[in-house]
């Protein structure tokens, strides 16, 4: 049987998937032209690798899911699109945050009886009372 350890991925996988006698037919320049052939390529190896099929009725759909660090070369077009998105999360997080920040704030004033504009309640305090507090 021809020695896997001494091959590549491409010719690991390839041989593999050979049945046994026609293993040792392939000469090494075979192998590599093969290799060359098919334009392989290593994909690498991915934290979350999911491979699967679905049959709906009588056809048969794959998935596939991916998902590792980004090693590729992004075009403009790619990178624009990636600042954008990066900024409109960015502004999301931020917006959530001050909005969390001043409602613990409002939470607290409530608490210690700060009254600041008499004889007027957002109604917060009061629920949270009620449904959080008991």
């Amino acid at each position: 049987m021809k020695q896997l350890q001494n091959s590549d991925w491409f010719e690991q996988g390839l041989l593999k998937r050979l049945p046994e006698e026609l293993r040792e037919s392939f000469s090494q320049e075979q192998l590599s032209a093969l290799k060359i052939a098919f334009g392989a390529r290593k994909w690498g190896q991915h934290p979350v690798d999911i491979r699967g099929t679905l049959k709906v009725w009588s056809w048969r759909y794959y998935f596939v899911i991916l998902i590792g660090r980004n090693k590729r070369e992004l075009s403009r077009a790619e990178q624009k699109t990636a600042a954008f998105v990066q900024a409109l999360f960015l502004l999301i997080f931020l917006t959530l945050s001050t909005l969390l920040g001043l409602l613990v704030l409002y939470l607290i004033k409530s608490a210690m009886g700060i009254d600041i504009f008499p004889h007027f309640s957002l109604g917060i305090w009061g629920w949270f009372k009620s449904n959080i507090l008991q």
